[in-house]
């Protein structure tokens, strides 16, 4: 096991210095600063709701839709070459005995069983992380720099890949001692038992992440004073969301993205917009995003996708109850596998679940994307923004695919498309012809 993991080592960190050496970031396929509204996209007589909706799409250019559209295909692929790439990884552990060794060791060290199991849990993250590497620089670094999607150096992101280890070595031992101490205790029912643990997990740390972790990667600082700071603050007063704790933080140090959310809940709410959002959009914009996001709040669409993820892992978690006998039977002897409540054995019923998710990601994604449906219609109504709202969907259009047929939405999609965001704006514009950022005299360079 220690020359199989020196080897890894080595060729791990030789493939890192090579590859951290040829990276080349491409241009990113931004809009220009500020809200654009086509004529198509006034009020008047003659406005038609798909007219202006074509407007706003045809502000990508042939080369930005084209980028667009092959980084969002390209991960469709992802989901498959990711899932082959977890199994090959869990494939590993088992059949070079790299998990039993880890279980023995957790055997030697301590005799009770849920210490035993944080030990085990400690060196899979490690050496987990370690095999899956490659792919992580790849979809995480590379890939984004290759779209012009990332600002991060080399070193900078490693930091912060070695933080989000540091924070997993922390959290994941005493999760998984607590479920493998309901698979000992429970037996049959382990499952049930699991997923009520998992929904209170959730919970809590929905909790302590802003508060806790969110801080550990990004600054986060009170709203800059101004004219936008004034109107965030009284959308959030409109909309009953405490304003006590309304922030803004650095992401562009890692991401040409916007983005902006309210998150918390029992005293740690807090509405943070990231600094691409405030520096290269407009002032309705950034109320059009806030609206969006204060949706999500005010729905309790955070409770309720809990809810919902939790009995979508419940189901998860009693595929993996029904199939893991099965594959102990065929290979648990030769992998030196004990039976359920073996940490070693961890691997294989990952393998299982990683299956149960990938077969399952239309219906988590249609379940993501109503509420996102949702939180689209209380922005609209909210800020009252829909140039805004259209705006800001065009800007995330440059990184994904803006107009998809109905079954690559229903499958690959947890938002709802560019194209549908903006003709649902444009149909709230058409109800509301007298909406005065629509129609504010056009901005003369």
């Amino acid at each position: 096991m220690k020359n199989l993991a020196r080897w890894v080592l080595v060729a791990m960190l030789g493939w890192l210095l090579v590859g951290s050496a040829l990276v080349v970031a491409a241009p990113p396929a931004e809009l220009p600063p500020g809200l654009q509204i086509p004529d198509a996209a006034r009020p008047g007589p003659d406005f038609d709701v798909d007219r202006a909706t074509q407007a706003y799409l045809d502000l990508l250019s042939p080369e930005q839709k084209a980028q667009s559209d092959a980084y969002f295909e390209g991960g469709y692929w992802l989901q498959l070459w990711g899932l082959l790439y977890g199994l090959a990884v869990a494939w590993i552990l088992l059949a070079t005995g790299l998990s039993r060794a880890m279980r023995d060791r957790g055997r030697r060290w301590s005799r009770r069983p849920w210490l035993q199991t944080m030990i085990y849990a400690a060196q899979w993250l490690l050496l987990g992380t370690l095999l899956s590497l490659p792919w992580t620089i790849y979809t995480g670094f590379f890939r984004e720099h290759a779209y012009g999607l990332a600002t991060q150096g080399f070193g900078d992101w490693s930091l912060d890949q070695l933080k989000d280890l540091l924070v997993g070595l922390i959290i994941l031992p005493p999760v998984l001692a607590l479920l493998y101490a309901a698979v000992r205790k429970t037996g049959d029912r382990w499952w049930i038992w699991a997923s009520g643990g998992a929904f209170a997990l959730i919970l809590f740390f929905m909790m302590i992440a802003p508060v806790f972790i969110d801080p550990l990667f990004n600054h986060y600082t009170p709203l800059r004073q101004g004219e936008v700071r004034e109107a965030v603050l009284s959308l959030a007063r409109a909309n009953m969301i405490p304003d006590d704790n309304v922030v803004e933080f650095d992401a562009s140090k890692q991401t040409t993205r916007i983005s902006a959310n309210v998150a918390g809940f029992l005293g740690t709410t807090r509405v943070a917009l990231n600094d691409n959002l405030l520096e290269r959009t407009s002032k309705p914009e950034i109320l059009a995003v806030l609206g969006h996001e204060m949706g999500h709040y005010v729905l309790n669409h955070g409770l309720r996708l809990v809810v919902y993820m939790t009995l979508v892992l419940a189901l998860g978690f009693w595929v993996v109850h029904r199939f893991f006998d099965r594959a102990m039977a065929r290979w648990g002897t030769r992998f030196g596998l004990e039976g359920r409540g073996d940490p070693a054995a961890l691997p294989l019923a990952l393998a299982i679940l990683s299956l149960f998710f990938f077969v399952a990601t239309p219906l988590l994604n249609s379940i993501v994307r109503q509420a996102e449906a949702e939180a689209d219609a209380y922005g609209l109504n909210a800020a009252g923004e829909p140039n805004g709202f259209a705006m800001a969907a065009m800007r995330l259009s440059t990184y994904r695919k803006i107009k998809p047929g109905p079954l690559e939405e229903i499958f690959f999609y947890d938002h709802p498309s560019g194209y549908a965001r903006v003709h649902r704006s444009m149909v709230w514009l058409k109800e509301h012809p007298d909406n005065p950022t629509a129609n504010a005299h056009p901005v003369t360079e």
